[in-house]
């Protein structure tokens, strides 16, 4: 296995993104869609923060409801804001980190996701999945 491969050969470059303005019932139709769980929320090409899918379950009451699910979380989701939700003190890594730097900085910590920020521009985002993807091609 390669020891010094950076970052940016795996991380995702085609990034869906929110700002602040944005809705919490637009972005859970973007994780929906995409299939993602987490989306850098910027302003400009400058990340101020990041949503995880988790983030909207723990503020929606959609588990306790099954006929109206879909008014109750819209309902739900309009009483915040994308900046209520999202978590403001981003951890980044740059594009010539190594990939086993990331792993282990994951690996030590409570999230899933670290955007990749080179001269405070968000580039692309690295995830568990991206490393996982990764050692599965080195088999």
């Amino acid at each position: 296995m390669k020891k010094r491969v950076p970052v940016s050969e795996i991380m995702t470059r085609n990034l869906v993104t929110v700002t602040t303005n944005s809705d919490l019932v637009s972005a859970e139709e973007l994780f929906k869609k995409h299939r993602i769980r987490h989306i850098p929320v910027v302003s400009g090409r400058e990340i101020v923060g990041m949503l995880s899918y988790t983030d909207l379950l723990r503020i929606s009451f959609a588990d306790a409801v099954d006929e109206h699910e879909e008014s109750v979380d819209t309902m739900v989701y309009n009483m915040f804001t994308i900046s209520q939700v999202m978590v403001r003190d981003v951890v980044s890594v740059s594009s010539n980190t190594t990939i086993k730097e990331v792993a282990q900085f994951l690996a030590s910590k409570e999230f899933h996701a670290l955007p990749v920020v080179d001269e405070g521009k968000l580039v692309g985002i690295v995830t568990t999945t991206d490393l996982i993807n990764y050692l599965l091609e080195q088999y």
